[in-house]
Formats: C-alpha cells, sequence, structure tokens
C-alpha cells in the first residue's frame, strides 16, 4: 500500500472514529452536568457543544491526512453535521414526549384535604352508620405511590360497626400533590402527612390499616407515635427496615410470565425512560424535567398493570386495573429514601399497641419481612390467608373482611394465630 494510500485510510478511519466518540462523548457532557443543574435545555447544548467540538478535534487531523484544502472549514462542518444528526435523533427518541391519556375527571366521593405540611391530599370517607365509635379507620396503600380507587375493601363493613372510615391518596400518588421538587418524597414527609391528617380529622387516637408498603409507613408513624394508635393492621407488610433484609425484602418481577416479561421489556426500552432512569441517579430533579409527573406516571401504571396478577395465586382471576394513577417518582424517591431511615425496631419493641399482620400464602413478600413484624411488636398476632397472594383483600374479600372486623371489634379471630418458633 502506498504512503498516500495509508494516508488516506488513517484519515477515514479517524472520521469513522469521530462519529462513534462524539455521541458518546456528548451523551457524558449531557448526564456530567446533570450533576449540577436539572435545566434541560442547558444539559442539551451543553451535550450538542461537545459533539461538535470532539468532531472538530478529529477531523482537523482527519482532514489533514485525507489532504483536504481547507481543512479547518470541513472539520467545523463536520462537527456541525454531527451535532445536527445527534440533535435530530434525540428529538425524535429522548425528547420526543411519549403519549398521555387526557387526564379523568375526578369521580363523585372524592375530596381534598389542605394540610399544614403543604399537601393537599385526595381521600374517600364512609361515614360511621349508627352509633359512632370514637376511634376513626385509616388505611394507607401500597407502593410506595399506589393508590386504590374509593373505599377499600372492609371499609364498609366497619363503617356498618361504627367506624369511620377513611382512605387517601398518599402525596405524590392519585390525584394528591406532585412536589416540583421530589427530593421532597420522604418517609419523613409521609408520617409527618399522617400526623397531619389525625390533627384535620380531629382524632386523638385513629386505627391504621397499612397493605404492603402501607404496613411499612404505618411502621414508621407507630414508632413516631405510639400514643396516637389504638390498634394497627399490617397486610402483607413489606420490610419493617430494609437494611435488616440483604436482597430487599421482595421480588414480584420474577413472577412475571414470557408474555408479561416481554411486555415489561417494551415498556422499559424506550430512549426516553433510559435517559430519565439514568438521570434519576445523577439528580432526581433533571429527571423530572425531562420526563413529567404525567408522563412517568402512566408508564409506571401500564407497569403496575403488567405485574398486577403475578401477586395472586397461579391459576387466580385476572382482577381488572382502576384509573387511579401511581406516582413514579414518589415511588422511586421514597423507596431510595426507605433505605436510610433509623432501625424503628428498638422503639418498636416498647409499643403495646394491639397489632394485627396478615400474611396470604402465596405472597411473594420474603417470609423474613413478615415475621420481623411479629417478632418485634410484642402485643401482635400474625394469621396465614390461604388461597391469598400479596394483595388479600382482592384475593380473598371475604375472609379478609371477617378477620380484620373481628380484631377491630375485639372479638375472635375465624383464623388460627400463627405460632412462633
Amino acid at each position: 500500500m502506498s504512503h498516500t494510500a495509508l494516508r488516506r485510510l488513517s484519515g477515514a478511519l479517524v472520521l469513522s472514529a469521530a462519529a462513534l466518540a462524539a455521541p458518546l462523548a456528548g451523551a457524558a457532557g449531557f448526564f456530567g452536568l446533570a450533576a449540577v443543574t436539572a435545566r434541560i435545555p442547558l444539559l442539551a447544548v451543553t451535550g450538542l457543544l461537545v459533539v461538535a467540538g470532539v468532531g472538530i478535534l478529529h477531523g482537523l487531523p482527519a482532514f489533514a491526512l485525507l489532504g483536504a484544502r481547507r481543512r479547518q472549514a470541513a472539520a467545523l462542518l463536520l462537527g456541525a453535521g454531527l451535532a445536527a444528526a445527534v440533535a435530530a435523533a434525540a428529538s425524535i427518541t429522548v425528547f420526543r414526549p411519549l403519549p398521555v391519556p387526557p387526564a379523568a375527571a375526578v369521580p363523585p366521593g372524592v375530596r381534598f384535604w389542605t394540610l399544614p405540611t403543604g399537601s393537599r391530599i385526595a381521600y374517600v370517607h364512609a361515614p360511621a352508620n349508627g352509633k359512632p365509635r370514637t376511634t376513626p379507620v385509616v388505611f394507607l396503600h401500597g407502593g410506595p405511590g399506589t393508590p386504590g380507587e374509593g373505599i377499600p375493601v372492609g371499609g364498609a363493613a366497619l363503617a356498618a360497626n361504627g367506624f369511620d372510615v377513611y382512605a387517601y391518596d398518599q402525596l405524590g400518588a392519585g390525584r394528591s400533590t406532585r412536589l416540583s421538587d421530589v427530593t421532597g418524597y420522604t418517609v419523613a414527609r409521609h408520617v409527618a402527612d399522617l400526623e397531619a391528617i389525625r390533627g384535620v380529622i380531629g382524632a386523638d387516637k385513629i386505627i391504621i390499616v397499612g397493605q404492603s408498603w402501607g404496613g411499612s409507613l404505618a411502621a414508621q408513624y407507630l414508632a413516631a407515635h405510639p400514643d396516637h394508635v389504638a390498634k394497627v393492621v399490617f397486610t402483607s407488610p413489606g420490610a419493617l427496615w430494609l437494611p435488616a433484609l440483604p436482597g430487599g425484602d421482595a421480588d414480584p418481577w420474577a413472577r412475571l410470565t414470557p408474555s408479561q416479561k416481554k411486555r415489561y421489556d417494551a415498556l422499559t426500552s424506550s430512549p426516553r425512560l433510559l435517559a430519565a432512569s439514568l438521570l434519576l441517579n445523577i439528580n432526581p430533579n433533571a429527571a423530572h424535567a425531562l420526563l413529567g409527573d404525567r408522563e412517568a406516571d402512566e408508564r409506571f401504571h401500564e407497569l403496575g398493570v403488567v405485574v398486577k396478577d403475578a401477586s395472586s395465586c397461579p391459576g387466580a382471576p385476572p382482577r381488572t386495573p382502576h384509573g387511579n394513577r401511581q406516582g413514579f417518582y414518589v415511588n422511586q424517591i421514597t423507596s431510595e429514601d426507605f433505605r436510610a431511615v433509623p432501625d424503628p425496631r428498638p422503639a418498636l419493641r416498647r409499643v403495646r399497641v394491639p397489632a394485627l399482620i396478615m400474611r396470604g400464602t402465596c405472597d411473594y413478600v420474603k417470609w423474613a419481612a413478615t415475621y420481623d413484624y411479629r417478632r418485634t411488636l410484642p402485643d401482635s398476632t400474625l394469621v396465614m390467608v390461604e388461597g391469598a397472594g400479596h394483595a388479600i383483600a382482592g384475593d380473598q374479600p371475604a375472609i379478609y373482611t371477617a378477620v380484620l372486623r373481628a380484631f377491630l371489634l375485639d372479638r375472635h379471630l375465624p383464623l388460627p394465630a400463627y405460632q412462633v418458633l
């Protein structure tokens, strides 16, 4: 090969390297700057400038090797062209909003509290029938960020027995407040909201019924405000304290069928979602600026629809999803914050509040997570519900309601207590 041909080949290789290196460097500039700012236009411009700069730096030696007469102009054109190509690709992938359905009307019966914490909380209320009891029941949904719709299973029966029943969408979920600064979704904020709700409804003490993450939140509230809890029910509770469970408390995704896994992969493979996921680990507010609440919540809702039936016993009939949207950012940020909270178990071991723990025999939550409640809370009872998965109220509504009523009415439980070994 002649010297001229070798130079030209080298120049072509340098140009090829520019086509690969410039977009990667631009992405590094975009995500690197996100550590100090959440302004997406600034991140985008910075990334494109890096692309152009890398293209120019590669273009100068490349066009020199190719023998171009106006190598500087050619290098500038290369940088501009690469930046334009990356901008065009990003505009139809990372920066193209995903479809979001129109916001649904608020159903009848949904009302709102404006709390002193700054949260505007959507709730439903089933007033007591007959002679009212002094202690209201407050249901806490799971997730974090996975609200229910309407009065939960068992709520109407409790109202018929004289209990005021409340269920609310936690901060960042359902129809409640979304925060502009998503780092404000903390366990402490959820506990403060619940304490404020207790004050708003004028109750000295409340009865808490917590499902899944709602059980974890109930435990946090109980540790902080034991004098304001009359009884507590933990239904398929999540971790009492996550650091005590290496590997986490549950993995519902492991139960997906091949078709469900394929749908899950399709939902999570969008370049826009992948970019937001990377930003979430760097600067959550930058992720929020790129992927707003409406988009993020819609995608999270779709993922919830995929996994909902994997939480039941094999062969159970599918459940129809409701339209009260989940909260993506409250889920992600609260879950991360929950990993850093102090261990509540020393305080809970001193609490003498009657507690009921319900676990389905097909629950995907680790047994160690459930049993931690029983061995920590001195005045607790654990019952196992046959034929139920994680959502006991959905899988076995009749027995769930019967157990719930019996516990709150101080009657004999219709299921035997699990014997502590």
